[in-house]
């Protein structure tokens, strides 16, 4: 059986509850084509007292801008994407969403679990009012899960998941990508097809992107965002960003 061959019967009813997390994409605002970030601030509860992982962060994404989001392990960096991307709030500062934004790239934690790929697909393209069957084999070439889109997601490695998370939102014409070192999905040749897919078929996009990869913040982004003890400061020089990042 044809994995886009799926009946339609299969799809269970959208009930309206809580049970389907991954979370929507935030579409643009009337006042500017622009992301902006303005104080915000982060804080995380624990057994031994408030944690404050981001405190007062600000920044702008123009339209096809794109900023790399710098700094060591625990400086914040996926708290900051997750915050912009609605996946959690922020305890304070104001966000502007000017342009239509991705959830954070491969990002799975929102599945449905005891549903199937396929179904998942055909809900989050519902959700997006994105063609459903083009949705599908779109997802399918990408993601290359095979039969294993007929299964449920809760059987699935957290790879697969990813990869079926990456699929999904390439099949959404978002204006601005979340992308948190996403590129270390699969192995060297799934991770050259991410590459095109990202950075030469949408090269036009804005992106806010956490990575390692030198050579990709050099090659594709605008600025940079540095992040340490919480604070974050932006640079437009991404050599001197660079050498801040290195030093840290």
């Amino acid at each position: 059986m044809s994995i886009t061959a799926v009946s339609e019967a299969s799809v269970p009813a959208l009930t309206g509850d809580n049970s389907f997390r991954l979370p929507q994409a935030i579409e643009p605002d009337s006042r500017s084509a622009r992301i902006r970030m303005d104080g915000i601030v982060k804080d995380y509860h624990t057994p031994i007292g408030v944690r404050r992982v981001l405190n007062d962060v600000s920044f702008e994404v123009e339209a096809g801008e794109k900023i790399a989001v710098l700094g060591r392990n625990g400086a914040g960096k996926s708290t900051l994407v997750k915050i912009i991307g609605g996946v959690e709030p922020p305890t304070a500062g104001v966000i502007e969403r000017g342009l239509f934004m991705s959830w954070p790239i491969a990002f799975a934690g929102g599945f449905e679990t005891t549903m199937s790929g396929i179904d998942n697909i055909r809900f989050i393209a519902r959700l997006y009012n994105v063609p459903i069957q083009e949705t599908i084999e779109l997802v399918d070439d990408f993601a290359e899960l095979g039969k294993h889109l007929l299964l449920p997601v809760k059987t699935y490695s957290s790879g697969m998941r990813a990869r079926l998370a990456f699929g999904l939102t390439l099949a959404v014409a978002f204006e601005c990508f979340l992308i948190d070192e996403v590129i270390s999905v699969g192995d060297q040749r799934f991770q050259r097809k991410c590459h095109e897919e990202l950075f030469i078929k949408r090269k036009h996009c804005a992106m806010i992107l956490v990575s390692h990869d030198i050579n990709i913040i050099r090659n594709y982004c605008d600025k940079a965002l540095i992040l340490k003890n919480g604070r974050g400061r932006v640079f437009s020089d991404l050599d001197l960003a660079l050498d801040i990042y290195h030093s840290l």
